[in-house]
């Protein structure tokens, strides 16, 4: 296996940082031209969007040291790789176009896989109690509009590019796999909106869509849980989490008990403080851990209302 020259994680040249003026753009460009028509843009409009956008600026801060720091271990892992054919030797190879023109099939390869670890980790952060602890703040907005994608999750950022170890183990290079990563992040920020009701047939079978994402961010039983895609629809309709939406009307936004705030620490930590109360009173230690990785709406009490089992009594009543 060749040596592989030293990399300074701090270099690593962040796609989404060129993509923030398109996201401002758009998120312009919507108000003005959609929301302002068909919606009152009164004061909770307002405070929700400031919400948004003031968590995508904290989340893009700390973000800056949160990738240095996954970069120091992704190249760790990548020291012990299974194979040196996925990814450059060095940090000249890396930096040489020639090098990504011959091997350019790499990214083709890289694009699914990404994409692929991404449905599984969006899939357990609304499964497993404590990812969803990191990840609810996302869903707490009860609009949808571009200024939505940009409410990132602070918590979420701390071990999220830790799925993509694997990857690195494989023999994908670290830099590349991040920069896959934010690209997917980028695409994302699309979907988020009530501006394009359709996409066309063939792209919402195999893509992800604002339609398809509509349904994502609903609170209705219906729609809990369904449309993980990042990028590709695909693996949801593999995978069963498959939902269209109801054309008749846009879904209800937000999650299953809105907590009607605009204060980032809560909007951030509600969750958090939640599961806390409740692992405190639950009687037993098997309890207590069904509190942090059991799907939300789990009780020890006897009530359940996670979205799979109010789901079925949707479908049976």
């Amino acid at each position: 296996m060749q040596k592989f020259s030293l990399f300074n994680p701090l270099d690593f040249n962040d796609p989404v940082t060129y993509a923030v003026p398109g996201f401002i753009l758009l998120i312009i460009t919507e108000f003005f031209l959609y929301y302002r028509k068909h919606h009152k843009a009164n004061a909770e409009f307002y405070k929700d969007a400031a919400a948004s956008l003031e968590l995508g600026i904290g989340s893009t801060i700390i973000d800056f040291g949160i990738k240095a720091i996954a970069l120091g271990y992704l190249f760790w892992f990548f020291q012990f790789r299974f194979t040196d054919q996925l990814g450059p030797a060095s940090v000249q190879e890396l930096t040489s176009w020639q090098w990504h023109k011959s091997h350019w099939y790499i990214w083709v390869i890289l694009f699914f896989t990404q994409d692929f670890i991404f449905y599984w980790y969006h899939r357990l952060a609304h499964e497993i109690r404590i990812l969803w602890a990191a990840h609810v703040n996302h869903h707490s907005s009860e609009h949808m509009h571009y200024s939505t994608a940009l409410r990132q999750s602070w918590l979420e950022l701390l071990f999220k590019d830790a799925f993509y170890i694997p990857l690195a183990l494989v023999g994908f290079h670290p830099i590349m796999i991040l920069t896959m990563h934010q690209l997917n992040l980028i695409y994302q920020f699309l979907p988020h909106t009530e501006t394009i009701k359709r996409m066309p047939r063939w792209y919402e079978f195999i893509f992800n869509s604002p339609a398809h994402h509509r349904v994502h961010h609903s609170s209705e039983v219906r729609y809990l849980d369904k449309n993980y895609a990042g990028i590709l629809i695909i693996w949801d309709r593999i995978f069963g989490t498959f939902q269209d939406e109801d054309e008749k009307a846009f879904p209800v936004y937000g999650i299953t008990k809105n907590i009607n705030t605009n204060n980032l620490l809560k909007i951030t930590f509600h969750e958090v403080l939640d599961i806390w109360h409740d692992v405190k009173r639950a009687p037993s230690l098997k309890a207590k851990i069904n509190y942090l990785f059991q799907a939300p709406g789990w009780s020890h009490e006897g009530i359940d209302n996670r979205a799979k089992t109010l789901q079925k009594k949707l479908n049976e009543g």
